[in-house]
């Protein structure tokens, strides 16, 4: 099979979370488990970084990866979903795997796929697990998909586990109180490893502490390691002042990817590697600045506050649930321009009636949509948007849609796109 030809059959074969939906999820690890024995358990051959949270786990996974390939080790770095590239999902030291090893991988586990049917999901854990190990990795950052105690990647014994924060999404799968939503993320703590929790609630801490202590595992909160006491953004580059909480010592960060919610993510990052340090890891302060200048370079991340055109200003960012949305709106109100352009679309599992009224009233809209299944019709969308009061056009895709702003659009004006991971992976450019 040609690389074509691989990806259509797994596309075509195996059940997708992005395409349909809450369908493709299965609910416990056996399908992973056995797709990696037979692959001779690629996950214990080498270290793991595990990655877990409602919103920032892309973004810390990235950040770690990258101040651990500048530190020197030959990082793998495990995420999901693509935005173009299907390779982007797994990559060494911020370069996708080949072409070859996918074809190849695919070929050796065909008779798996028809014995099991897994998800999509599944097989693109173990093909992760199975590069990682070809290529020797030192370490791997490893980010879940949904939820944690079921997720596929939950098969390593990770030397740190990471939980970012706990938001409402995914409620149909994961619960729909943040306690329910917590335990299943919680569930990546394994026994005696150290977890990081990123961001603490009141409705959420207990349950952290309770899993924690089942598994007797140290818990390190990242706000009480270190806070963000002044932070500045311009040219978007974003500069925050992080203060170490024990030390009383401050330093200054910058950091290319300019939105202000990195501040927090910033936070669970410094914790993480703090704790990688105290476990004799050889990671020095100029490694952790120089790499988090350059993030996007060293592990090619996109789709966070990214301006990918002047005049007029065109921004993507995949904001797609309450917190992420929430996030944007702050990062508008510090945001110069003349005019609001704000293209969105969303999946019509999102919590569309909670995510619409937080935002700005004053926007022109284009309503849009991913080209998947799951997209909810733009027509749907502008419905519900007028009913709280935001108005605007209709499109059939998002490039439809971006040509009509900028034509109408005045070169200070801004153009914003939100809404879902797969709209900006669609996006031209």
């Amino acid at each position: 099979m040609t690389y074509a030809d691989t990806l259509t059959y797994l596309y075509d074969h195996l059940p997708m979370f992005s395409r349909i939906g809450a369908d493709a999820y299965k609910k416990d690890l056996s399908n992973t488990k056995q797709l990696c024995a037979v692959l001779n358990n690629p996950q214990q051959e080498f270290k793991s970084i595990h990655i877990a949270g409602t919103n920032g786990k892309g973004s810390v996974s990235h950040m770690l990866a990258a101040i651990l390939q500048t530190a020197g080790y030959k990082t793998g770095l495990y995420t999901s979903p693509h935005l173009k590239d299907f390779r982007e999902r797994i990559k060494v030291n911020g370069e996708m795997c080949s072409k070859d090893f996918i074809i190849h991988f695919t070929e050796i586990i065909k008779p798996q796929i028809e014995l099991l049917q897994p998800s999509f999901f599944e097989i693109t854990v173990a093909m992760a697990f199975e590069y990682f190990a070809q290529q020797k990795v030192d370490v791997a950052v490893i980010e879940t998909g949904l939820g944690g105690r079921l997720d596929s990647t939950n098969i390593i014994v990770p030397e740190l586990s990471v939980i970012t924060n706990i938001g409402y999404d995914h409620m149909n799968i994961l619960g729909d109180t943040l306690e329910k939503i917590a335990y299943e993320k919680a569930g990546i703590i394994k026994q005696n490893i150290p977890a990081v929790i990123g961001e603490a609630l009141p409705a959420t801490k207990a349950v952290f502490e309770d899993e924690a202590k089942e598994k007797n595992a140290q818990i390190i909160w990242a706000q009480a390691n270190f806070y963000v006491q002044d932070f500045t953004y311009s040219h978007h580059l974003l500069k925050a002042e992080v203060a170490e909480v024990k030390k009383n010592e401050h330093h200054i960060y910058n950091i290319d990817l300019p939105g202000i919610y990195q501040t927090k993510n910033l936070v669970t990052v410094l914790t993480a590697v703090h704790q990688l340090q105290l476990k004799k890891w050889n990671i020095k302060q100029r490694d952790v600045d120089k790499a988090l200048k350059q993030v996007k370079h060293l592990t090619g991340l996109h789709g966070r506050w990214e301006k990918i055109k002047d005049d007029p200003t065109v921004i993507v960012d995949v904001a797609h649930n309450v917190d992420g949305i929430k996030q944007l709106t702050e990062q508008l109100e510090m945001v110069s321009y003349n005019e609001l352009h704000l293209i969105i679309g969303f999946v019509k599992d999102k919590d569309i009636a909670n995510i619409l009224p937080l935002l700005p009233k004053t926007a022109e809209y284009y309503f849009t949509k991913a080209q998947l299944p799951r997209a909810l019709d733009e027509n749907d969308l502008a419905i519900m948007a007028k009913q709280n009061g935001l108005n605007g056009k209709t499109f059939p895709d998002v490039n439809t849609a971006l040509k009509e702003a900028i034509t109408h659009a005045h070169k200070d004006d801004l153009i914003l796109i939100c809404g879902s991971v797969f709209l900006v992976g669609e996006v031209n450019g």
